[in-house]
Protein backbone atom coordinates (compact mmCIF):
# COMPACT_ATOMS: atom_id res chain seq x y z
CA UNK A 1 0.00 0.00 0.00
CA UNK A 2 1.37 3.48 -0.28
CA UNK A 3 -0.19 6.14 2.37
CA UNK A 4 -0.09 9.65 2.04
CA UNK A 5 -0.63 11.49 5.15
CA UNK A 6 -0.58 14.53 6.42
CA UNK A 7 -2.25 18.44 8.55
CA UNK A 8 -5.20 19.80 7.44
CA UNK A 9 -4.92 21.84 3.99
CA UNK A 10 -1.36 20.21 3.70
CA UNK A 11 -3.30 19.55 -0.08
CA UNK A 12 -2.65 15.36 0.66
CA UNK A 13 -6.23 14.85 -1.01
CA UNK A 14 -4.91 16.50 -4.80
CA UNK A 15 -1.83 14.46 -4.67
CA UNK A 16 -3.77 11.08 -3.52
CA UNK A 17 -5.64 11.92 -6.92
CA UNK A 18 -3.08 12.41 -9.30
CA UNK A 19 -0.48 10.19 -8.00
CA UNK A 20 -3.71 7.71 -8.72
CA UNK A 21 -4.17 8.76 -11.94
CA UNK A 22 -0.05 8.28 -12.41
CA UNK A 23 0.02 5.20 -11.79
CA UNK A 24 -3.69 4.39 -13.68
CA UNK A 25 -4.84 1.47 -12.01
CA UNK A 26 -4.82 2.62 -8.40
CA UNK A 27 -7.95 3.51 -5.98
CA UNK A 28 -7.98 5.57 -2.57
CA UNK A 29 -9.07 4.65 0.35
CA UNK A 30 -10.08 7.97 2.95
CA UNK A 31 -8.40 7.95 6.81
CA UNK A 32 -10.35 10.84 7.70
CA UNK A 33 -13.03 10.10 10.98
CA UNK A 34 -15.24 12.85 9.95
CA UNK A 35 -15.63 12.11 5.89
CA UNK A 36 -17.61 9.10 6.83
CA UNK A 37 -20.87 10.97 7.53
CA UNK A 38 -23.41 12.17 4.67
CA UNK A 39 -24.22 15.75 4.50
CA UNK A 40 -21.23 17.10 6.30
CA UNK A 41 -19.37 18.24 3.71
CA UNK A 42 -18.18 21.66 3.62
CA UNK A 43 -16.51 21.40 7.43
CA UNK A 44 -15.21 18.17 6.38
CA UNK A 45 -13.26 19.23 3.61
CA UNK A 46 -14.42 16.74 1.33
CA UNK A 47 -13.37 18.73 -1.45
CA UNK A 48 -15.03 16.07 -3.70
CA UNK A 49 -13.31 17.55 -6.93
CA UNK A 50 -9.89 17.00 -6.47
CA UNK A 51 -11.28 13.01 -7.20
CA UNK A 52 -11.12 13.95 -10.66
CA UNK A 53 -8.33 14.40 -12.61
CA UNK A 54 -7.90 15.16 -16.57
CA UNK A 55 -11.24 14.53 -16.50
CA UNK A 56 -10.93 10.45 -15.02
CA UNK A 57 -12.67 9.62 -11.63
CA UNK A 58 -10.23 8.39 -9.18
CA UNK A 59 -12.60 5.67 -7.42
CA UNK A 60 -12.45 6.21 -3.59
CA UNK A 61 -13.77 4.69 -0.78
CA UNK A 62 -14.81 5.34 3.10
CA UNK A 63 -16.35 8.71 2.50
CA UNK A 64 -20.72 9.24 2.95
CA UNK A 65 -20.98 5.49 4.23
CA UNK A 66 -23.34 6.86 7.39
CA UNK A 67 -25.37 9.15 8.06
CA UNK A 68 -24.66 12.28 9.96
CA UNK A 69 -25.59 11.48 13.80
CA UNK A 70 -24.13 8.51 13.81
CA UNK A 71 -21.23 7.51 16.23
CA UNK A 72 -18.81 6.47 13.76
CA UNK A 73 -15.23 4.62 15.45
CA UNK A 74 -11.93 3.37 15.30
CA UNK A 75 -13.14 -0.24 15.41
CA UNK A 76 -15.95 0.34 12.81
CA UNK A 77 -13.22 2.13 10.68
CA UNK A 78 -10.93 -1.43 10.74
CA UNK A 79 -13.54 -3.27 9.67
CA UNK A 80 -14.57 -1.08 6.89
CA UNK A 81 -10.93 -0.39 5.81
CA UNK A 82 -10.39 -4.03 5.65
CA UNK A 83 -13.57 -4.86 3.50
CA UNK A 84 -12.06 -1.91 1.24
CA UNK A 85 -8.73 -2.98 0.86
CA UNK A 86 -9.31 -6.80 0.67
CA UNK A 87 -11.99 -5.54 -2.53
CA UNK A 88 -9.26 -3.20 -4.11
CA UNK A 89 -6.33 -6.38 -3.43
CA UNK A 90 -9.03 -8.97 -4.84
CA UNK A 91 -9.18 -6.33 -8.26
CA UNK A 92 -5.33 -6.22 -8.77
CA UNK A 93 -5.54 -2.49 -8.02
CA UNK A 94 -3.14 -0.20 -6.03
CA UNK A 95 -4.39 1.03 -2.82
CA UNK A 96 -3.67 4.60 -1.50
CA UNK A 97 -4.59 5.23 1.67
CA UNK A 98 -4.86 8.89 2.35
CA UNK A 99 -5.51 11.25 5.30
CA UNK A 100 -4.97 12.69 8.57
CA UNK A 101 -6.25 10.97 11.20
CA UNK A 102 -3.08 9.68 12.78
CA UNK A 103 -4.94 7.05 14.97
CA UNK A 104 -6.49 5.52 11.84
CA UNK A 105 -3.74 5.63 10.33
CA UNK A 106 -2.30 3.86 12.67
CA UNK A 107 -4.07 1.51 13.39
CA UNK A 108 -4.45 -0.27 10.44
CA UNK A 109 -0.62 0.38 9.47
CA UNK A 110 -0.40 -1.68 12.57
CA UNK A 111 -3.30 -3.55 12.73
CA UNK A 112 -4.14 -2.68 16.73
CA UNK A 113 -6.39 -4.58 18.67
CA UNK A 114 -9.74 -3.33 19.04
CA UNK A 115 -13.19 -3.73 19.84
CA UNK A 116 -16.89 -2.50 20.05
CA UNK A 117 -16.92 -1.12 23.20
CA UNK A 118 -20.81 -1.38 24.56
CA UNK A 119 -22.60 1.19 26.64
CA UNK A 120 -22.31 1.29 30.51
CA UNK A 121 -25.92 2.93 31.48
CA UNK A 122 -24.58 3.17 35.47
CA UNK A 123 -21.51 4.57 34.45
CA UNK A 124 -23.00 7.75 32.74
CA UNK A 125 -25.47 7.89 35.05
CA UNK A 126 -22.97 8.48 37.78
CA UNK A 127 -21.09 10.60 35.68
CA UNK A 128 -24.19 12.57 33.89
CA UNK A 129 -23.49 15.70 36.35
CA UNK A 130 -19.68 16.05 36.43
CA UNK A 131 -18.08 19.28 34.87
CA UNK A 132 -15.72 18.80 32.08
CA UNK A 133 -12.79 19.26 34.54
CA UNK A 134 -13.79 16.44 37.00
CA UNK A 135 -14.39 14.21 33.86
CA UNK A 136 -10.93 15.10 32.64
CA UNK A 137 -9.45 14.48 35.58
CA UNK A 138 -11.31 10.73 36.13
CA UNK A 139 -9.89 10.38 32.25
CA UNK A 140 -6.16 11.39 33.46
CA UNK A 141 -6.56 8.47 36.12
CA UNK A 142 -6.63 6.01 33.30
CA UNK A 143 -4.28 7.64 30.34
CA UNK A 144 -1.89 10.56 29.13
CA UNK A 145 -4.63 12.32 27.18
CA UNK A 146 -3.17 12.36 23.97
CA UNK A 147 -6.74 12.82 21.87
CA UNK A 148 -7.38 15.79 23.82
CA UNK A 149 -11.11 15.95 21.34
CA UNK A 150 -12.18 13.59 24.21
CA UNK A 151 -12.77 16.52 25.98
CA UNK A 152 -14.45 18.68 23.64
CA UNK A 153 -17.85 18.51 25.52
CA UNK A 154 -19.68 16.40 28.57
CA UNK A 155 -20.30 14.00 26.36
CA UNK A 156 -17.38 12.72 24.58
CA UNK A 157 -15.68 12.75 27.98
CA UNK A 158 -17.71 10.19 29.31
CA UNK A 159 -17.60 8.25 26.38
CA UNK A 160 -13.71 8.11 26.61
CA UNK A 161 -14.26 7.01 30.91
CA UNK A 162 -16.50 4.28 29.28
CA UNK A 163 -14.10 2.70 26.82
CA UNK A 164 -11.18 3.23 29.29
CA UNK A 165 -13.54 1.18 32.01
CA UNK A 166 -14.28 -1.60 29.97
CA UNK A 167 -10.61 -1.85 28.80
CA UNK A 168 -9.40 -2.05 32.39
CA UNK A 169 -12.56 -4.84 33.19
CA UNK A 170 -12.02 -6.98 30.19
CA UNK A 171 -9.03 -5.98 28.56
CA UNK A 172 -8.88 -6.10 24.57
CA UNK A 173 -10.28 -8.62 22.43
CA UNK A 174 -7.77 -11.71 21.21
CA UNK A 175 -8.05 -10.54 17.61
CA UNK A 176 -6.05 -8.82 15.39
CA UNK A 177 -6.10 -7.27 12.03
CA UNK A 178 -2.44 -7.83 10.25
CA UNK A 179 -0.43 -5.19 10.10
CA UNK A 180 0.50 -3.73 6.36
CA UNK A 181 3.77 -2.54 4.78
CA UNK A 182 3.17 0.68 3.27
CA UNK A 183 5.51 3.13 1.81
CA UNK A 184 4.13 6.22 4.05
CA UNK A 185 4.40 9.78 2.48
CA UNK A 186 4.21 12.92 4.72
CA UNK A 187 3.04 16.33 2.75
CA UNK A 188 5.24 18.99 4.83
CA UNK A 189 4.07 22.78 4.61
CA UNK A 190 5.72 25.51 6.83
CA UNK A 191 4.15 26.46 10.04
CA UNK A 192 3.21 29.77 8.56
CA UNK A 193 2.22 28.65 4.99
CA UNK A 194 -0.13 26.23 7.09
CA UNK A 195 -1.72 28.65 9.64
CA UNK A 196 -2.43 31.02 6.15
CA UNK A 197 -3.93 28.79 4.28
CA UNK A 198 -6.09 27.52 7.09
CA UNK A 199 -7.48 30.75 7.49
CA UNK A 200 -7.88 31.44 3.96
CA UNK A 201 -9.87 28.29 3.58
CA UNK A 202 -11.94 28.96 6.68
CA UNK A 203 -13.02 32.00 5.10
CA UNK A 204 -13.67 30.61 1.68
CA UNK A 205 -16.05 28.25 3.54
CA UNK A 206 -18.09 30.85 5.22
CA UNK A 207 -18.49 33.52 2.61
CA UNK A 208 -18.12 31.75 -0.56
CA UNK A 209 -19.58 27.52 0.14
CA UNK A 210 -22.01 28.62 3.02
CA UNK A 211 -20.70 25.83 5.59
CA UNK A 212 -23.56 28.10 7.72
CA UNK A 213 -26.11 26.74 5.57
CA UNK A 214 -24.55 23.36 5.67
CA UNK A 215 -24.74 23.40 9.66
CA UNK A 216 -28.57 24.62 9.62
CA UNK A 217 -29.68 21.72 7.40
CA UNK A 218 -27.71 19.45 9.59
CA UNK A 219 -29.77 20.68 12.56
CA UNK A 220 -33.19 20.09 10.36
CA UNK A 221 -32.18 16.28 10.93
CA UNK A 222 -29.53 16.03 13.57
CA UNK A 223 -29.32 17.06 17.33
CA UNK A 224 -27.34 19.91 17.89
CA UNK A 225 -25.57 17.95 20.88
CA UNK A 226 -24.67 15.40 18.45
CA UNK A 227 -23.00 17.96 15.97
CA UNK A 228 -21.19 19.69 18.83
CA UNK A 229 -19.90 15.90 19.53
CA UNK A 230 -18.04 16.45 16.07
CA UNK A 231 -16.02 18.92 17.21
CA UNK A 232 -14.50 21.74 15.34
CA UNK A 233 -16.24 23.51 12.56
CA UNK A 234 -19.35 21.53 13.27
CA UNK A 235 -18.96 22.74 17.19
CA UNK A 236 -18.48 26.03 16.60
CA UNK A 237 -20.90 26.76 13.86
CA UNK A 238 -23.60 25.12 15.82
CA UNK A 239 -22.86 27.50 18.71
CA UNK A 240 -23.20 30.41 16.50
CA UNK A 241 -26.91 28.98 14.68
CA UNK A 242 -27.90 28.59 18.37
CA UNK A 243 -26.80 32.02 19.48
CA UNK A 244 -24.62 31.04 21.82
CA UNK A 245 -21.70 32.46 20.02
CA UNK A 246 -21.79 35.66 17.61
CA UNK A 247 -20.00 35.28 14.54
CA UNK A 248 -17.25 36.88 14.84
CA UNK A 249 -16.81 34.89 18.10
CA UNK A 250 -17.43 32.18 16.16
CA UNK A 251 -15.01 32.88 13.27
CA UNK A 252 -12.13 33.21 15.90
CA UNK A 253 -12.59 30.83 18.08
CA UNK A 254 -13.13 27.92 15.42
CA UNK A 255 -10.09 29.63 13.51
CA UNK A 256 -7.68 29.00 16.53
CA UNK A 257 -9.14 25.12 17.06
CA UNK A 258 -8.44 24.57 13.84
CA UNK A 259 -5.04 25.64 14.08
CA UNK A 260 -4.44 23.79 17.21
CA UNK A 261 -5.47 21.00 15.28
CA UNK A 262 -3.09 20.76 12.83
CA UNK A 263 -0.52 21.28 15.45
CA UNK A 264 -1.76 18.07 16.93
CA UNK A 265 -1.82 16.20 13.84
CA UNK A 266 1.49 16.93 13.30
CA UNK A 267 2.35 15.77 16.77
CA UNK A 268 0.89 12.75 15.80
CA UNK A 269 3.00 11.92 12.85
CA UNK A 270 6.20 13.08 14.47
CA UNK A 271 4.99 10.30 17.18
CA UNK A 272 4.63 7.25 14.93
CA UNK A 273 8.13 8.36 13.39
CA UNK A 274 9.28 7.62 17.33
CA UNK A 275 6.89 4.49 17.54
CA UNK A 276 9.51 3.13 14.03
CA UNK A 277 7.31 4.53 11.00
CA UNK A 278 9.88 5.87 8.19
CA UNK A 279 7.61 9.11 6.82
CA UNK A 280 9.01 9.90 3.56
CA UNK A 281 8.15 13.85 3.92
CA UNK A 282 8.09 15.72 0.71
CA UNK A 283 7.83 19.37 0.46
CA UNK A 284 3.69 20.35 -0.03
CA UNK A 285 5.03 23.56 -1.99
CA UNK A 286 6.51 22.28 -5.13
CA UNK A 287 4.13 21.48 -7.74
CA UNK A 288 1.90 18.34 -7.31
CA UNK A 289 3.39 17.05 -10.65
CA UNK A 290 6.67 16.98 -9.42
CA UNK A 291 5.56 15.91 -5.74
CA UNK A 292 3.95 12.89 -7.93
CA UNK A 293 7.25 12.02 -9.30
CA UNK A 294 9.30 12.21 -5.79
CA UNK A 295 6.54 9.18 -4.95
CA UNK A 296 6.82 7.04 -8.26
CA UNK A 297 10.72 7.30 -8.11
CA UNK A 298 9.99 5.84 -4.12
CA UNK A 299 7.97 3.03 -5.61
Amino acid sequence: MITILGPTASGKTRLAAHLAARLGDAEIISADSRQVYRGMDIGTGKDLADYTVGGKDIPFHLIDICEAGEKYNLFRYQQDFHKAYGDILSRHRQPILCGGTGLYIESVLKGYKMEAVPENPALRERLKDCSLQELKTILEGYKRLHNVTDLDTPKRAIRAIEIQTYYREHGTLERDFPAIESLIVGVSIDRELRRRRISERLRHRLEQEDMVGEVRRLLERVPAEDLIYYGLEYKYLTLYVLGRLSYDEMVKQLEIAIHQFAKRQMTWFRGMERRGFTIHWIDGTLPVEEQVACIVQSL
